[in-house]
């Protein structure tokens, strides 16, 4: 029997990243529970391993718990209240905690979790869906080197790129911040560019040929810029991701005392498309809000 398949582990969060996760964990061979608040998504997880109707009992007796909500109120919640999962899982289980939030509060949750005396990792992921299904992700990690050790099955299952970053909690926190920095300013820039090539009358579908073989391509442009040539704004990333991330970027800047006046006008962007009613579809819909602004046509679904 390999080590994985010794390993029980729980995942708390089915959302379009947690799926893909625990799909790659059954795959790499641990005994997997999941719970999330949408039944229909514990009902498909049924076919890899079982699914449950509490994220209590998704922890309990585990030796891993994966926690893939969506930021750090959700995860103090579901660790740590009264009915908290930390409580449930093994005595010396770790916690595996995904969810983008600012260092500090990552610190703080880290913490609260070592009194149990369960083990933390701070490692936030990256990637998308896709690379969450294939057990591709990137993950940014940092923790006690015990706690590496015991979550490698889990953290290889899910990820292509593991990277151990230290062992004070919140630089997984911190390096992810970095990134999302970037994400937001890049993916502002893609839907900028391609709203202003529809007011200057060029062929969008021409405009991505050429850029993506230019110098002037970015992952995200490249990622992002089909959805808009689609017409199709189902949320892969909903824009309310990027009014929280790079409302924490904001914040980090102020506290210390650092201009971040990019990120700041992307924030602006989204926020903006938030309030014109599209918090919770892609976030390359900051094209379609330009678009409106500029009264150019962007493409129809097809």
């Amino acid at each position: 029997m390999s080590d994985a398949a010794k390993l029980s582990v729980g995942v708390i969060g089915l959302g379009s990243m947690g799926m893909g996760m625990a799909r790659s964990l059954a795959r790499g061979g641990l005994n997997l529970k999941a719970y999330y608040v949408n039944p229909k998504a514990v009902a498909a997880i049924s076919d890899v391993g079982k699914g449950v109707s509490d994220h209590r009992e998704a922890a309990r007796d585990c030796d891993i718990l994966v926690c893939a909500v969506v930021n750090a109120k959700q995860t103090r919640d579901v660790l740590l209240s009264a009915k908290g999962a930390v409580h449930a899982m093994k005595k010396d289980g770790f916690v595996i905690s995904c969810a983008t939030m600012a260092p500090d509060e990552g610190r703080a949750i880290g913490a609260l979790v070592h009194e149990t005396g369960r083990f933390y990792l701070d490692a936030p992921i990256s990637g998308g869906p896709t690379k969450a299904a294939s057990g591709q992700m990137t993950i940014m990690a940092s923790g006690t080197e015990d706690a590496f050790t015991r979550a490698r099955p889990a953290l290889e299952a899910m990820a292509a790129k593991i990277y151990e970053l230290g062992l004070e909690i919140g630089i997984g926190a911190s390096f992810k911040m970095i990134n999302q920095f970037l994400a937001g300013v890049h993916i502002a820039a893609a839907c900028e560019a391609t709203s202003f090539a529809a007011k200057l009358v060029l062929d969008l579908h021409k405009v991505f040929e050429v850029i993506t073989a230019s110098a002037g391509n970015s992952w995200m442009f490249e990622n992002r810029v089909p959805h808009i040539l689609d017409g199709d704004y189902s949320p892969k990333s909903a824009v309310s991701i990027f009014t929280k991330d790079l409302g924490i970027i904001s914040d980090m800047g102020r506290s210390e005392k650092f201009p971040l006046s990019l990120s700041a006008a992307a924030l602006q962007m989204f926020l903006m498309t938030a309030a014109a009613g599209m918090e919770r579809y892609d976030d390359a819909s900051v094209a379609r809000l330009l678009a409106n602004i500029a009264g150019v046509k962007l493409p129809e679904p097809k």
